[in-house]
């Protein structure tokens, strides 16, 4: 473990990166701000400070830009194209981290390894080698050393985030706990025996599908008899990125936009799949991830960055997504509420108004024109700025369909998002109602049915009861009734007090000035003691509370 005094030589060049980086923006940090709306680097700015502070820190920025419900779009967009600026290891390096990991001669292992490598992030490189067997495979190798970097400033952040908990910002965005998440989001991507099996089961659940022939759509295999935590054996497929390869079809323009078209369809059909039905998907299917192949096919690969979401939650985005092409800022509303962990929002009309603002300036768009993506992103900021906490997986399915939209109209401008969606639209609704196995839903339905039936008459019959003697009781609550209820009971206890401290008084003074025996003046006495020691009670209890006017 690692404690904040053990890493102050990273926290002082930290200091000097930001520092070096704008003394604007530090000025208006240490002046201050509003506690709810923390100063934060302009994006520009804050994407430089994490490509100087090193991979860490460039991968924090981009597990951020899967958080919408925590920045602004503008700084999304930003540190959604985070790229770490960082030089390869020399293969002395990789070559000694191989043979640790193997823990035999790479001879044996590989028949050939390019020691150049074809790629290189901010958790490791990938180079091109050959298995004994002939077999083709991309070598995704972990940056030595890179895990005891992580493991200190996760020290930090967690550091700092303790200390930010203690403000109003840490409090309302539970700081501590965001710090952790992040923190084991980033361990996670240590593990290349995770990302394997995420691809593993991304390619199985593509395989069988109604949607698309899954013969069009390739994963890379995993051969996990060469694979470690630090080390991720794939397929290689050869292949170039979708927005830059050659797609080798007859050159007539009409055949170009059909194929284009066809491709469009199968990634939009893929990626629902995993949204909508599988409830796993690769988050982050930008254009370096989605390949041709020179076979034809359509490739995605790096399926390190993964978003799951469980059959409730698909079901309410499914009405949400129907809910935004129809504009219906009351759906978005009710659907946002039963998407937060927090309840309902400070005002319900506020949320409301919010909603219908953002949809009206898509009215007088044509459906081709319409930019889903960003309709989602506004909808989760919304909720940010309402005070409502969504789950925070909501960001990685934004990211998704952001990258995907992206990516199709850059790959095919003409493509009308509305006819991509629909067909897919309708068959989610027929799932949702009829399900995939229609005896089970249709037998659990007439339970449902019979449990209402023998259940209905004998209600009707309590209710007609309590309606003919009299009993029936609503229970209705309402804040502001409350205090003036209290109030009036206050109210009509004084006036009964005074009532009997007058009744005191007066019987007081008729036996004074008829009392003939020392046992009546006695009384007379003790009626007026009385009197008086309660009179100034009930003075004291009306100037207690302030409403002696």
């Amino acid at each position: 473990m690692f404690s904040l005094t053990q890493t102050s030589a990273r926290q002082r060049e930290i200091i000097e990166v930001v520092l070096g980086n704008g003394w604007d923006y530090m000025r208006g940090v240490l002046t201050g701000g509003k506690a709810d709306n923390p100063q934060i680097p302009p994006p520009e700015v804050l994407r430089n400070i994490l490509v100087e502070l090193g991979p860490f820190y460039v991968k924090l920025g981009q597990i951020l830009s899967t958080r919408p419900d925590i920045l602004p779009p503008s700084y999304i967009k930003t540190l959604t194209a985070l790229q770490a600026n960082v030089p390869p290891v020399c293969w002395a390096e990789i070559e000694e981290l191989l043979l640790q990991e193997l823990q035999k001669p790479l001879d044996n292992v590989f028949k050939t390894i390019n020691h150049e490598p074809i790629a290189a992030g901010s958790i490791g490189q990938i180079h091109r080698g050959t298995l004994i067997d002939g077999t083709e495979v991309a070598i995704k190798i972990q940056r030595p050393g890179i895990d005891r970097i992580v493991a200190q400033d996760i020290a930090l952040i967690k550091g700092i985030a303790e200390l930010v908990s203690f403000t109003e910002f840490g409090q309302n965005y539970d700081i501590v706990n965001l710090a952790d998440e992040f923190a084991q989001a980033i361990k996670l991507e240590l593990d290349f025996t995770q990302e394997g099996r995420y691809t593993e089961r991304i390619s199985q659940n593509l395989a069988a599908s109604g949607w698309f022939d899954p013969k069009d759509l390739v994963v890379p295999k995993v051969y996990w008899e060469v694979s470690t935590k630090k080390i991720l054996v794939l397929e290689w497929l050869n292949g170039k990125p979708i927005l830059s390869a050659d797609l080798s079809i007859p050159s007539s323009r009409q055949s170009v936009e059909k194929y284009k078209q066809k491709i469009t369809t199968l990634l939009f059909r893929a990626f629902f799949q995993q949204l909508y039905i599988d409830g796993f998907f690769h988050a982050d299917p930008h254009p370096g991830n989605i390949f041709y192949l020179d076979d034809g096919r359509v490739a995605i690969i790096d399926c390190g960055m993964v978003g799951r979401l469980d059959p409730r939650t698909q079901q309410i985005l499914t009405e949400l997504l129907l809910a935004i092409f129809d504009l219906d800022a009351q759906s978005c509303t009710q659907l946002t509420i039963e998407l937060s962990e927090s309840g309902q929002p400070a005002s319900l009309e506020k949320l409301n108004t919010d909603y219908e603002k953002i949809l009206r300036k898509y009215y007088d768009l044509s459906i081709s024109q319409f930019n889903f993506s960003e309709v989602v992103y506004e909808i989760l900021q919304i909720a940010r700025q309402n005070k409502m906490k969504v789950p925070g997986n909501l960001g990685l399915y934004a990211k998704c369909l952001a990258n995907l939209e992206g990516v199709a109209r850059q790959f095919n401008p003409s493509v009308n998002l509305f006819d991509e969606i629909k067909p897919l639209m309708t068959d989610l609704f027929h799932r949702q109602l009829v399900g995939n196995t229609p005896l089970q839903t249709n037998l659990r339905t007439i339970l449902d049915l019979k449990s209402i039936y023998l259940k209905t008459p004998r209600q009707i019959e309590i209710l007609l009861n309590r309606l003919s003697s009299e009993t029936l009781q609503w229970n209705l609550r309402i804040k502001e009734l409350d205090p003036l209820r209290r109030s009036i009971d206050a109210s009509a206890n004084r006036l009964s007090f005074s009532i009997v401290l007058s009744s005191l008084i007066i019987g007081a003074a008729i036996i004074s000035n008829g009392s003939q025996t020392q046992q009546l003046s006695f009384i007379s006495v003790a009626l007026f003691t009385a009197a008086s020691l309660l009179g100034m009670w009930l003075l004291i209890s009306i100037l207690r509370s302030g409403r002696l006017k």
